[in-house]
């Protein structure tokens, strides 16, 4: 009878704590989240007004409230973060916010409703406003981007990627508005790809193989323009004597 009547009394103790702690919980989670709940961890760069003001959600907000994906999604886009991670927590009470910052390795220049909006861009073609980058990992970029469009970023990952395994070092790449592709090589100059952005490794493939040619011949120095756009046809216009 002893044994369980202690089995009873231990039974309903945790009984207790259980229904004690699940209303603490509760409790926390109808909570208000403030800006000094915010924690970001990953970089320096953001603070806890970059993720009220690029966020959609009006803070303060009940904790059990925030759709911590729809977060997730907006800071990514807003901020130009490769990856961000947001989790609700209890203990201690609050958003722990994680972010994963891009690299840039252009300078980029994109049109906005008729302005002209400064930034960078990365190894995948993404673009990083200006005041998402940390200025200390700007000192070694050499291309530049001009008339940046999202529909662009997949060529112009496959250019920025292709220079690591190619010997050209281009210095500028132009969209034009209707969206034609110019690009400006060191030695090569100004050369047309066109419109197609399936040819481009073709046409990366075949810049390379007149720079290492004409790198031999001390030609480059002759050369006005590069037409490619017909891969199969390359245009040379070198300067008149």
């Amino acid at each position: 009878m002893k044994n369980l009547k202690r089995i009873k009394n231990r039974s309903f103790f945790f009984l207790i704590s259980f229904l004690f702690l699940t209303s603490l919980l509760s409790l926390k989670t109808l909570k208000k989240v403030n800006k000094q709940d915010i924690r970001i961890s990953g970089s320096e760069l953001f603070s806890q007004n970059d993720v009220i003001k690029n966020s959609s959600l009006n803070f303060p907000i009940r904790l059990i409230f925030i759709e911590t994906n729809f977060l997730e999604k907006e800071l990514k886009q807003n901020l130009s973060l490769k990856n961000v991670s947001v989790i609700r927590q209890i203990f201690p009470f609050g958003l722990k916010i994680e972010v994963n910052t891009r690299t840039p390795i252009a300078y980029g220049e994109r049109i906005v409703n008729d302005e002209k909006i400064l930034g960078y861009l990365d190894k995948d073609g993404i673009f990083i406003n200006k005041d998402n980058v940390d200025e200390k990992s700007l000192s070694k970029l050499a291309i530049q981007v001009f008339g940046w469009k999202e529909e662009f970023k997949k060529i112009l990952s496959e250019i920025l990627n292709a220079q690591e395994n190619y010997e050209y070092e281009l210095v500028k790449i132009t969209f034009s508005p209707n969206g034609f592709l110019t690009v400006e090589e060191k030695d090569l100059k100004t050369i047309f790809l066109g419109f197609n952005p399936n040819l481009i490794n073709y046409q990366l493939l075949i810049i390379n193989n007149l720079k290492n040619e004409f790198t031999k011949n001390n030609f480059s120095e002759k050369i006005d323009n590069i037409d490619i756009t017909d891969p199969n046809k390359p245009k040379i216009k070198v300067f008149k004597p």
